[in-house]
């Protein structure tokens, strides 16, 4: 029976961490590019020569500052002068020849050198809140977010949203992430679900950018119609299409789907559309009033109105000052509680019982693991003892560790 356990046990160690393994392993994840303020000038288009290579290289990014000047609105200036403000060249597609250089580039200038001359203020507009990005893919009838490298998730995490009066919060798509951000997310609709799912990336609603590509033959033009969602009701704010005459043309098709997009949620977020869910603010506290009634049951000291006249002191006495009794301050503490989370329900469940018990000022997930064990962090009014006993009363079975609970149902 020993080696029977032990072997087991065994199998569960070996297995199980390969297993979870791998469902996250993989070179999935692509880091966003830094959010900032400044202007990017992109799709300028330069032919230059040189003695060599490199001197036609230095060439082309000069006149291509000059270009995306002009293109920006700029007032004639010295090449010295626009040179000076350029803080960085995106390469979107470039031929070196031994004195020849054919390129497409983005310039990038500094908004506090150049905002004066270009671009305008870009102070004063309405901001969102930290929205989530979630850039579900359809694609030869597959839909995915992070479980692979897609062209969808690189167009979003290339994408300069400083100037965005939308404050995107978007994941790496490593590790985790493909496990919790998929594309079955956006028909999810509990909002105890949700709340902890942004809780884990810092944002307080999440956005939907859809998009769903058609080949039209291998090699062909790629039609994409691309929609923009958001809310944990996947509200529907837009849509339009764009057409790629190839595949070389596609990531360029999905970048400028990704500024319209960008420009449907700025518009919603203007007139009002676009706007945190209320009802995704959930949390363990009890309603105060509920509260004080639920303390003066519980405390003895505290005794019910009765109806026999109180004693009246004598002329010129004073009253005789009543004893009241003071109870001692219950000490506040965080456990952790470790349950069982197969599916979405199960999650609701586990959170709505513990936030449910009587001194649980507060309940979230620390760890989700779908299928499998998930954490929470539990801070309570009382000892661990008297939690686990709060819990079994409402039809859990409970396992005391140190500072820790176990349930399951």
């Amino acid at each position: 029976m020993a080696a029977a356990l032990l072997a087991a046990l065994l199998a569960a160690i070996l297995l199980g961490p390969g297993q979870l393994w791998a469902q996250v392993e993989g070179d999935r994840g692509i880091v966003p590019v830094a959010s900032t303020s400044d202007i990017q000038i992109n799709d300028i288009e330069v032919n230059t020569t040189g003695s060599s290579a490199e001197e036609a290289r230095s060439k082309g990014w000069e006149e291509a500052a000059r270009l995306a000047w002009k293109k920006a609105g700029g007032p004639a200036m010295a090449d010295g002068s626009i040179q000076s403000m350029v803080s960085a060249i995106v390469i979107q597609r470039e031929q070196i020849g031994p004195r020849r250089y054919i390129a497409t580039l983005g310039v990038v200038f500094d908004r506090a050198r150049a905002g004066q001359f270009v671009g305008g203020a870009n102070g004063g507009r309405k901001h969102s809140a930290p929205l989530l990005v979630v850039p579900v893919l359809y694609s030869g009838g597959v839909a995915q977010v992070y479980e692979v490298k897609s062209p969808w998730q690189k167009a979003w995490a290339e994408f300069r949203a400083g100037n965005s009066p939308i404050d995107y919060v978007r994941p790496v798509g490593a590790g985790g992430d493909s496990l919790i951000l998929t594309a079955g997310q956006p028909g999810r609709r509990s909002r105890a679900w949700w709340r902890n799912v942004l809780d884990q990336f810092g944002a307080a609603d999440a956005v939907f950018p859809e998009a769903r590509l058609e080949r039209q033959w291998p090699g062909g033009p790629v039609r994409g119609t691309f929609t923009a969602r958001y809310g944990p009701d996947n509200v529907y704010l837009g849509s339009f299409t764009l057409t790629a005459k190839d595949e070389a043309a596609l990531p360029k098709m999905l970048a400028d789907a990704v500024v319209q997009l960008d420009q449907i949620y700025g518009a919603a977020l203007a007139d009002g559309r676009l706007k945190v869910d209320t009802s995704l603010n959930v949390t363990g506290q009890i309603d105060p009033g509920i509260a004080a009634l639920i303390a003066a049951g519980q405390n003895p000291q505290v005794a019910a109105p009765t109806d026999k006249p109180s004693a009246k002191p004598s002329d010129g006495a004073s009253p005789a000052a009543t004893p009241t009794a003071t109870s001692a301050p219950v000490e506040t503490r965080t456990f952790t509680v470790q349950f069982a989370s197969p599916d979405a329900a199960a999650v609701d469940s586990a959170l709505g019982a513990v936030r449910s018990a009587p001194g649980v000022k507060g309940a979230s997930t620390t760890s989700l693991a779908m299928g499998g064990t998930s954490v929470m962090r539990v801070t309570y009014e009382g000892d661990l003892d008297t939690l686990a006993a709060s819990l079994r009363g409402r039809g859990w079975k409970v396992s005391v560790g140190a500072n820790a609970l176990s349930i399951k149902r």
